[in-house]
């Protein structure tokens, strides 16, 4: 017997359309990549979209169409996010760190066929325009007055949208229809695409609004530092606009000060970004003794949450929540809501549970296997290769040919994790990061950690070096914050009453920047280049 409802598609635009029902009036604000700010209103919004749908359809834009955007978190991405999905086209999100070779790549593989971007961007959109194959038509994110040398050969973002009608009637379609693709950031390999249906992101958007996931609603103001190209900023111009919360875009200024200014001028509420974002907006906050009176959480991801972050935070009064997710989840697959009985502990009590990445979103499936492919136990003891599954994971890989997921259907994330009884998850290390040291595995994740409470430690990094004895053996890379001077051996000894003695570095080397990836992760592989013939003293 089949239930008797209505079968209509989730889709984003009705995401935009009930918003404008009930938040007409809640804002949206800009720091341009001019400088000024712009506010305008969901309600103002609204009208723009139909604008710039209309102006995509006279340049031609049809169905299935790829739209590619190299930009900063602005009013005019997120006015694309809607725009061009709802005209049932894709919107292909490119990050600019990616370089031109990767950025050339993904373009050409995903098939875009128009090219938005920022002024800051033309100069990789220069070098890449003899090499993308399927771009027929360019436009710059700007106005008349401020495109200058970055406009040339292209169309203007704002003079396109000044002819158009400012109503549009949105059609319906299968929600399973692409609506947004992101490429991985390609660290071990080419980038791999990663498309989301309306259905897949809509569901996620309830999910993440859930009190036990990012938790904002109407009369919170949030300032999403990840960008827009790094997952559909963790899917906040979805989730947000659902809920009514006033969205705070900072533009291309995102140092610690010019976060701050944000956090500040609009009374922002929640914030998310990578661990480097909060570890630069702390030291700004402790170099200028200013305070946070308006932030109360915020979402961290991407790489692991150290200690010394959550408790630095914890000073100014403002939660620091863990998350966990990946491109292939759409993102976000774990967010670290503590329960009431752990929020009743001692602030020294709660951290180990602060420092796991928390109990799965509703539909999000989790387990973790041995190397055998044995489903392993969630005891808070038996770690394994983290696997997953649900409605807004990954299938395959776009025009791959190699099986994506399990033959039992589910996704191998490359994690090694622990889950515990009370289902909460803690990432020990990505599998190709483990190190092996005389049969036992070590954790780089947690040296790392042990490191970055030290007072002298701006930025860690682990591997593992070759040793004769035990095969491999860790080297912890370390950033002195600046004015710290610690030496190796007062590290070394710093650390080890917070790890087993297995885990003890042989080494400290110092060094003046880690690499980091597209998306502000520590590249281990760039890390293993650079100490490739290291040799461990004696």
């Amino acid at each position: 017997m089949m239930g008797l409802m209505m079968d209509r598609p989730l889709l984003t635009t009705e995401i935009l359309k009930h918003a404008v029902r009930n938040y007409r009036k809640t804002e949206i604000v800009t720091r341009t990549v001019e400088g000024p700010i712009h506010r305008y209103t969901i309600g103002d919004s609204e009208k723009r979209i139909n604008k710039l749908a209309n102006a995509l359809v006279s340049m031609g834009v049809k169905v299935g169409d790829r739209i590619g955007v190299i930009g900063w978190n602005t009013n005019r991405q997120f006015e694309l996010y809607y725009a061009v999905g709802g005209l049932g086209a894709v919107l292909h999100t490119v990050n600019p760190r990616l370089g031109p070779e990767n950025a050339t790549f993904v373009i050409n593989h995903a098939e875009d066929k128009f090219l938005f971007y920022d002024t800051t961007f033309a100069p990789l959109v220069g070098a890449m325009r003899p090499h993308l194959k399927t771009v027929k038509e360019y436009c710059v994110l700007s106005d008349e007055e401020n495109a200058g040398e970055a406009g040339k050969g292209a169309a203007i973002y704002e003079s396109l949208l000044s002819g158009e009608s400012d109503t549009y009637s949105w059609t319906d379609f299968d929600e399973n229809t692409a609506v947004a693709m992101c490429y991985t950031s390609g660290t071990t390999g080419d980038p791999k695409g990663v498309v989301y249906s309306h259905r897949s992101l809509v569901l996620q958007s309830f999910a993440t609004m859930l009190p036990t996931a990012l938790g904002v609603t109407e009369g919170d103001t949030l300032l999403p530092v990840v960008p827009m190209f790094h997952v559909n900023a963790w899917n906040t111009p979805y989730s947000c606009l659902m809920g009514g919360v006033k969205q705070v875009f900072p533009g291309p200024r995102l140092d610690g000060e010019g976060i701050y200014e944000m956090l500040e001028s609009e009374k922002v509420t929640y914030s998310a970004g990578v661990p480097t974002v909060w570890l630069g907006l702390l030291q700004y906050l402790e170099k200028t003794g200013k305070e946070l009176p308006y932030l109360k959480k915020g979402l961290s991801g991407g790489s692991a949450l150290p200690e010394a972050l959550i408790r630095g935070f914890a000073k100014y009064d403002v939660e620091l929540q863990q998350g966990w997710g990946m491109t292939e989840m759409s993102p976000v697959g774990t967010v670290n809501t503590l329960p009431p009985h752990i929020r009743e502990l001692s602030a020294d009590e709660r951290i180990p549970y602060q420092l796991k990445a928390g109990r799965s979103l509703p539909f999000v499936d989790m387990r973790i296997v041995s190397p055998d492919g044995d489903v392993l136990p969630c005891d808070g003891e038996c770690d394994g290769q983290l696997q997953v599954r649900g409605p807004w994971i990954i299938s395959e890989y776009y025009k791959s040919e190699k099986p994506t997921l399990t033959d039992d259907g589910w996704f191998d994330t490359g994690d090694v994790a622990i889950i515990d009884e009370d289902g909460f998850l803690q990432i020990t290390d990505r599998s190709k990061d483990v190190i092996k040291t005389g049969g036992e595995w070590v954790s780089s994740i947690d040296i790392e950690n042990a490191a970055l409470s030290h007072e002298g430690v701006a930025q860690a990094g682990v591997i593992g070096v070759y040793h004769p004895k035990w095969q491999e053996r860790p080297l912890l890379i370390i950033v002195k914050k600046e004015g710290a001077n610690p030496s190796a051996e007062e590290i070394i000894e710093f650390v080890k009453p917070n790890l087993d003695k297995i885990a003890w570095p042989d080494a400290v080397e110092f060094v003046d920047d880690l690499p980091l990836g597209a998306t502000g992760k520590v590249l281990k592989t760039e890390l293993r280049k650079m100490f490739k013939d290291y040799e461990l003293p004696s």
